[in-house]
């Protein structure tokens, strides 16, 4: 079982890699179940990564946080703001975080301090999104053959059971 989605944190080569790895570990008879966050309108994946409630941009913001406490950066949270952002060519939602204002940072690690320009952003994280054709040829290129999806009424959610081709 590989479930909640967390296979789109990868690229689609990371992914492949990912499943083609785990097929080397299967038997004749094994099966996968693979959980997937399916392609829908940009409105709402934008809506849901940049919440109205700030929780997503806290943990994105606590990235910077870790950082200066792990490695005694001198990140300003308070000058960076977290942006979701949809990349229609990558077919992925990106999280960034925006420098509000020119600054710099130190860095202990990379001497000498980073410049950050104001509207600058520090790519986090990606969350790719599937339709059935990539995610049938994502699992046809790691040696799956899809036996059936389940997804839920709105078909924002995928789960695929594959077995060994």
């Amino acid at each position: 079982m590989y479930i909640g989605s967390s296979i789109g944190n990868f690229s689609p080569e990371e992914a492949r890699t990912i499943l083609r790895n785990l097929r080397s570990e299967l038997r004749a008879g094994d099966a996968l179940l693979l959980g997937t966050d399916m392609l829908k309108d940009v409105a709402t994946l934008v809506r849901a990564y940049g919440d109205i409630d700030g929780v997503t941009a806290a943990f994105n913001l606590n990235i910077l946080r870790h950082l200066n406490r792990e490695l005694g950066e001198d990140f300003d949270t308070g000058c960076f703001r977290h942006r979701a952002r949809w990349n229609r060519v990558q077919s992925r939602i990106e999280m960034h975080l925006e420098s509000t204002r020119d600054q710099c940072v130190n860095i202990p690690a990379a001497q000498p301090s980073i410049q950050f320009a104001a509207f600058e952003t520090i790519h986090t994280e990606s969350s790719y999104k599937f339709t059935q054709k990539t995610l049938g040829a994502l699992l046809d290129d790691a040696g799956f053959t899809i036996k059936q999806t389940w997804t839920d009424r709105r078909q924002w959610y995928a789960l695929t059971l594959a077995g060994l081709r």
